[in-house]
């Protein structure tokens, strides 16, 4: 894509429907926000300049969009004051003028690259537009085509005729500008509307009456169609989770249960690796090749080496990193622990604020105890270590190198290289005490009877 591209993306808007205190566009999908989606299709056109539209308190819109250039729309007064806003921070601009949504997370690159090659085709469209064929029209505005094909119009739902409402084309918002035309026609936008607001879609009969070319290209109604309610979001979450599902398998990953694996948008899966039903990706996961991630797992800032098993019902947290051929089990929690090749920790565990060597056993209950109410410590654990089950490592703690930790020991100072550790009380036997204890027993509930 030519470097003579300026992107608007447009992100003032209250999303009032969302009846929430986060500016719309940072509600997230896939965790991550709309706004984000929109810039990253967007960078794949590689744009000289990106220009992010906020509201007059949308400091949080623009540190979610840095590093585009952030404008200020204030007053909010429609669509083409906001273009104008930015045009005038853009200045003299002869390439294109690309004019995006920020609540549109399901926009692709290579859509709005059909926009831009439709846009420039011989005979040059000072304007194009977008178009898409919903499957309920409904309160969308319509494109009108003349006999030639060029967009002769966008008529607003409320003022269509019945002729009009037919049309299955309608308008998504989304335009390109021939940039030194752009000024101009967004210049010459009135508000002589019932809600005083300047609409970006009036353009385009500021366009033919110049005896301007207009265009419409069709896209996918899917990409187009916007966010502006809690339902919506929600189908735009599943409409991306079948993306980047099929984006998945097609890269060689197996999912058992396609429908019940939940996905972030920058999840990293190796070829080979196979994922059971009902497991969540949360952001910044890596996992190698050859894994396998077992049912009901819950993970997020993790990376996960090649032949990696997870699960099933494990949780790794921010932090965990997984060498080749590690072995997480059931119900076991990691977070800010690096686990070296071959580690095994397959029942009941917690391991966290850990360096944990390679081919290391972590016996079923075992716990590393890294906070004591005010700050977190460390446990280290040397190549080989066997540590049994139930035992607590209380932080800061070393264990050493193919050293052996007696099951159910509380583990306070450090332990050398091949030492045997038992840190628990001594068992005491008591013969025929048992039977006293229940005859005693038996002799009180008697007595609370009577």
């Amino acid at each position: 894509m030519t470097a003579e591209l300026a992107v608007i993306v447009l992100a003032a808007g209250e999303g009032t429907r969302m009846k929430s205190a986060r500016p719309k566009v940072l509600h997230e999908v896939a965790h991550r926000p709309m706004i984000a989606h929109v810039l990253a299709a967007v960078r794949e056109l590689s744009p000289r300049r990106m220009l992010v539209v906020i509201a007059k308190d949308g400091e949080a819109v623009a540190a979610a969009a840095a590093p585009a250039e952030s404008v200020v729309q204030s007053p909010a007064l429609g669509t083409a004051h906001a273009v104008r806003t930015a045009l005038a921070t853009l200045g003299p601009f002869a390439g294109d003028v690309l004019v995006v949504y920020g609540d549109t997370p399901l926009l692709t690159a290579e859509t709005l690259r059909a926009l831009l090659v439709g846009r420039r085709r011989a005979v040059a469209a000072a304007v194009a537009v977008l178009g898409m064929r919903p499957a309920d029209p409904g309160a969308y505005g319509r494109l009108v085509l003349a006999a030639d094909g060029s967009l002769e119009a966008i008529v607003e739902a409320g003022d269509a005729d019945a002729g009009q409402r037919k049309i299955g084309l309608c308008n998504s918002g989304v335009m390109a500008f021939e940039g030194a035309l752009a000024p101009e026609l967004v210049g010459a936008v009135r508000n002589a509307n019932s809600k005083r607001e300047f609409y970006l879609t009036d353009v385009v009969a500021i366009a033919r009456g110049r005896g301007l070319l207009c265009r419409a290209i069709e896209a996918p109604a899917e990409e187009l169609i916007g966010v502006n309610s809690r339902a919506e979001l929600a189908v735009a979450e599943a409409t991306l989770q079948q993306r980047l599902r099929a984006r998945h398998m097609a890269a060689g990953v197996t999912l058992v249960d396609p429908t019940t694996v939940y996905f972030s948008a920058d999840t990293l899966i190796g070829r080979d690796t196979v994922i059971e039903p009902s497991v969540v990706f949360g952001p910044g996961v890596r996992v190698g090749e050859g894994a396998e991630i077992r049912a009901f797992s819950h993970i997020m800032g993790a990376e996960i080496g090649d032949r990696v098993t997870v699960g099933p019902f494990a949780r790794l947290r921010q932090g965990a990193k997984l060498g080749n051929e590690v072995r997480i089990g059931n119900f076991v929690e990691v977070k800010e622990a690096r686990l070296g090749a071959g580690t095994r920790v397959n029942h009941l565990s917690y391991i966290g604020d850990s360096v944990v060597g390679s081919r290391v056993n972590i016996g079923a209950g075992t716990i590393t105890c890294n906070f004591d109410g005010f700050v977190k410590s460390q446990t280290k654990i040397g190549d080989g270590a066997f540590i049994g089950s139930n035992s607590a490592l209380v932080a800061p703690v070393s264990i050493g190198a193919d050293a052996i930790v007696g099951a159910g020991s509380v583990i306070v100072e450090d332990v050398p290289a091949e030492a045997l550790s038992v840190g628990r009380g001594k068992q005491v036997n008591k013969p025929g005490r048992a039977r006293e204890l229940r005859a005693a027993g038996a002799r009180k509930k008697e007595r609370s009877k009577a």
